[in-house]
């Protein structure tokens, strides 16, 4: 089993340098084979730019081993090549963008199995906003104003990403129709990385984490550590 890392938004700068490090450590140092999915940026045809951000984020952080590959609809998640490239991957990580479209191109597709695969293997998946959002049991669509099934990687989890600027406001009405749902508002330039048993969470960058769950609001800082569901 492999590791898990949410981000809130505003992935390529700052304090990012924080988690994403951690990530790369996790999946075997800077020669770790690095494979970055701008397919939530596919329906403004912002995939391509926001790709090669990504490449030149973690080339910048020092991997040395980083390709965006080309899934951006339905039948690039189910291309063969790009399924192998995600299944030798030791990272993946899900750029921010339209998170419903991301949600159900994935869902299902010989891509995601492959990246199911990875993880099973030790790789680490990330996400940041969209791609943090479908990564858990549920995810809210602001487009349409409805909570839709994610990939379930964390489960009765939702997260609320860019939660100190717009995400917070979310809050009110989400804890009201999934009040066993544990809400994770992530800051931007903020992360939490799991232990690889999805029972510990760290704090990682230069925001906090503010956890809503049974009534109650938890607030954790870079260097704490917090569970989302009991155990």
């Amino acid at each position: 089993m492999g590791y898990l890392l949410l981000e809130g938004g505003a992935e390529f700068g700052g304090r990012m340098r924080d988690p994403d490090l951690r990530a790369l450590a996790l999946a075997g140092g800077f020669d770790a084979p690095l494979r970055i999915l701008p397919t939530a940026a596919a329906p403004d045809h912002n995939h391509v730019n926001a790709g090669n951000n990504g490449v030149r984020w973690f080339q910048n952080l020092g991997a040395k081993d980083v390709l965006s590959l080309p899934l951006i609809d339905e039948a690039s998640a189910n291309n063969e090549d790009i399924a192998n490239a995600l299944r030798g991957a030791k990272l993946i990580y899900l750029l921010g963008g339209f998170t419903h479209y991301l949600g159900q191109t994935l869902k299902d597709s010989l891509a995601w199995k492959a990246a199911l695969d990875a993880y099973q293997n030790g790789a680490v998946i990330a996400g940041s906003s969209a791609g943090a959002m479908v990564m858990c049991q549920f995810y809210y669509n602001p487009q349409e104003g409805k909570i839709y099934e994610g990939l379930n990687l964390v489960p009765r989890a939702l997260v609320l990403p860019h939660h100190d600027t717009f995400g917070k406001t979310w809050a009110p009405r989400l804890t009201k129709e999934l009040p066993h749902v544990t809400l994770l508002g992530i800051d931007e330039q903020t992360g939490v990385l799991d232990d690889g048993k999805n029972r510990s969470w760290t704090v990682y960058g230069g925001g906090g984490i503010t956890v809503y769950r049974d009534g109650k609001v938890e607030r954790y800082k870079a260097g704490e550590t917090f569970s989302i569901t009991a155990y």
